[in-house]
């Protein structure tokens, strides 16, 4: 959130701002009533996957630990959100610590979310066209290793974010910017775009596409009822992937360019500063959409998932009920010496 520079002087603009304030005034109360609703929404819907795989399902296999591991990095971000929303509506609340955290769980968050739908790509890919699955345990041990990889690189790789970023007062303007040294600016720079785009654009989506393809080759060939619904899973997968995280990789590799001095213009950076708002946005939902692909739309989890909702409605009416049957109790123990049977009528005394 910094005024635009002079068309006269390209060279310093600064392409690590979020928005321009104009934008930012124009979009400001759409973007957090987003962000809210996001929140609530993926808080109930991780929280909820979250405790059906620790209570019910149980992380014995390489596909729930994928998802375990999947809805603790979207909690991650989810948790964020409302810092998201304060700062764009508080500017009482900026302050450097929130500038970096903020920075740091989305970096954290877009790495490891991105990874983690690729490693259960990888998984069912393996699992359906290879049938390495009467691999068991060592699959988990292959597992487990890999999600402690991917949370290491993510950490690593977010930790710039969260030492260059401090909030910059322009014209009684406040921006949460990334503060690099002058003398290796630029390769900080393109460090931050070139590890989104190989992550996101360059090594995910190739991995994706290429191993849902092929799981849909070997499902059509099966004379199984339920491929029709498998198909549209991983359709749905795939398509989710390159709504949500496409188009914004697609904006991180422009902005590569304008540090290159192509699309080096007073509009160009316009546009494209708009369009990072708008991608950034549609990543930052992505958070609680995983649960339905993922989990809701997967029949072994609705399952469980109801499975726990009727132990837990069972309980409920259980409560509910033992003081009405206390009471029916205590009023046939009191009332037990006053009506005596006759073989035609019960008559009270």
């Amino acid at each position: 959130m910094i005024m635009l520079p002079s068309t006269d002087d390209y060279s310093n603009i600064n392409y690590d701002a979020l928005i321009t304030l104009k934008d930012s005034r124009m979009n400001s109360d759409l973007r957090v009533a987003i962000l809210y609703i996001v929140f609530v929404l993926g808080l109930i819907g991780n929280i909820t996957v979250l405790l059906v795989l620790l209570k019910s399902m149980h992380v014995k296999n390489m596909t729930n630990l994928c998802l375990l591991n999947l809805t603790l990095s979207d909690l991650l971000m989810v948790i964020s959100l409302p810092f998201w929303a304060l700062y764009i509506k508080g500017p009482h609340l900026k302050t450097d610590v929130m500038c970096k955290a903020m920075a740091g769980t989305y970096q954290v968050g877009f790495y490891s979310g991105i990874l983690f739908v690729t490693l259960m790509s990888v998984d069912r890919y393996l699992v359906i066209v290879h049938a390495v699955a009467v691999l068991g345990a060592r699959m988990m041990r292959y597992g487990i290793v890999a999600s402690m990889i991917i949370w290491i690189v993510s950490i690593t790789a977010a930790l710039p974010e969260v030492i260059f970023a401090a909030l910059v007062m322009e014209e009684n303007t406040t921006s949460c910017q990334r503060i690099y040294p002058p003398e290796s600016a630029q390769q900080w720079k393109l460090f931050r775009n070139f590890g989104e785009n190989i992550v996101g654009l360059f090594l995910s989506l190739p991995v994706i596409t290429y191993c849902y393809i092929k799981v849909l080759m070997v499902v059509k060939k099966t004379r199984n009822s339920k491929k029709y619904r498998a198909i549209k899973l991983i359709l749905g997968i795939v398509v989710a992937f390159m709504v949500f995280w496409v188009p914004y990789n697609v904006v991180v590799f422009l902005q590569t360019m304008q540090v290159f001095g192509i699309l080096d213009s007073y509009e160009s950076y316009h546009n494209i500063s708009l369009a990072m708002e708008v991608t950034e946005t549609i990543a930052l939902t992505h958070c609680c959409i995983n649960p339905v692909i993922y989990a809701f739309a997967g029949e072994k989890f609705r399952k469980y998932l109801a499975s726990v909702f009727s132990k837990y409605l069972l309980c409920v009416k259980a409560i509910r009920s033992t003081p009405t049957q206390s009471k029916v109790s205590e009023n046939e123990t009191s009332n037990t010496g006053v009506f005596f049977a006759t073989p035609s009528r019960s008559v009270q005394v």
